[in-house]
């Protein structure tokens, strides 16, 4: 299994760029798909990217197409998400988690969750 961490949050205003960081502690983070979600307040958790193991496929919300950009290095045991262009709608609590199902866009088909960084966008 994985035990991703997440990190890289922050305040940041809008048209700001941020880089977030999944890593992973265990031994099995090359084996997994892995992909990231957002939650914001009083909503519920949403997915934003995700990547195939090797890299090889890559899907993203429609919102974030375009300015953030999902990858992974597997030597490191890390994924990594990078935000351009942000937005107010773009606040939440970022997690990272393995994909082990069949539909990258649903949540239930993710496990093995991060505890999450916050991410705010002012205006």
């Amino acid at each position: 299994q994985v035990q991703p961490v997440e990190s890289g949050g922050g305040l940041v205003q809008t048209g700001d760029s941020l880089r977030l960081s999944c890593a992973d502690s265990g031994r099995s983070f090359s084996n997994y798909a892995m992909g990231w979600f957002r939650q914001a307040p009083g909503k519920e958790r949403e997915f934003v990217a995700a990547m195939h193991w090797d890299g090889s496929e890559t899907y993203y919300a429609e919102s974030v197409k375009g300015r953030f950009t999902i990858s992974r290095d597997n030597a490191k045991n890390r994924m990594y998400l990078q935000m351009n262009s942000l937005n107010p709608e773009d606040t939440g609590v970022y997690y990272c988690a393995a994909f082990v199902g069949k539909n990258w866009y649903n949540r239930d088909e993710y496990d093995y969750w991060g505890q999450g960084t916050q991410v705010t966008v002012s205006s």
